[in-house]
């Protein structure tokens, strides 16, 4: 199993990036996605998720209006676009598989986002 996150960077503030997450290793289209992220000396916060099944979306108030997941179940990949990015969006950010029947979840190594001018 192996997610594996791609697409962070430093970018200014306002500006965007596209974070990707590519799984292997198991039934993608069944598990529930999601993006958390930690930022030093901070506990590890949930940004967004995205339905198996229904496709339904979820959003931290933090990031809601600004940030869209999305996903590809074709290509076993989940999205994170991310526009007007702010300083406090600096972090390190996750990619979690989450499948609810058996509650087995997966994590990616984590991508960094630095927002700074």
């Amino acid at each position: 199993v192996q997610l594996v996150e791609s697409g962070g960077g430093l970018v200014q503030p306002g500006g965007s990036l596209r974070l990707s997450c590519a799984a292997s290793g198991f039934s993608f289209s069944n598990y529930d996605m999601s993006w958390y992220r930690q930022a030093p000396g901070q506990e590890r916060e949930f940004v967004a998720a995205i339905g198996s099944i229904s496709g339904g979306k979820n959003y931290a108030g933090s990031v809601k209006g600004r940030f869209t997941i999305s996903r590809d179940n074709a290509k076993s990949t989940v999205y994170l676009q991310m526009n007007s990015l702010k300083p406090e969006d600096t972090a390190v950010y996750y990619c979690r598989a989450y499948y609810y029947l058996t509650s087995r979840n997966y994590w990616g190594q984590g991508t960094q986002v630095t927002v700074s001018s």
